[in-house]
């Protein structure tokens, strides 16, 4: 898997939801959701840019495993996160509170993890320069 094309279409993805959010928040004059629309900005589309950019920059081995854990923790991470915030803010379903608190902790918590295993990554294999740049 090209982590960086990965990083990059996702982060995409999140960047058109946020500016979309945005937009729709501007235009009915109604800031409720302004922190799901920041976390899916930062965490969704900023980060996961940068976690892009970090692998084009540094010469990652395909087949380390902390990078493997890394991605896949950021990825499901983000969703968690930012689709949690959204079920525990906005309580779409009657009767799941429960449910939408532990999948905001879950998915925040496994966000976390993601950045810790950035942050030992960036010790770990930080030294090694890419040949692209």
């Amino acid at each position: 898997m090209d982590r960086t094309r990965f990083f990059v279409r996702v982060a995409a993805i999140y960047a058109l939801i946020g500016a979309f959010m945005g937009s729709h928040m501007a235009g009915g004059g109604g800031l409720q959701l302004s922190a799901i629309h920041a976390h899916i900005l930062v965490v969704g589309w900023l980060s996961l840019f940068a976690f892009g950019v970090y692998y084009r920059v540094f010469s990652i081995p395909k087949d380390s495993k902390l990078a493997t854990a890394h991605v896949w923790t950021s990825f499901f991470g983000v969703f968690g996160l930012t689709v949690g915030m959204w079920l525990y803010y906005t309580q779409p379903l009657p009767g799941l509170n429960t449910f939408n608190t532990i999948f905001f902790i879950v998915g925040g918590t496994v966000l976390l993890v993601a950045f810790v295993l950035f942050a030992i990554m960036t010790f770990v294999h930080g030294r090694q320069i890419s040949e692209n740049v």
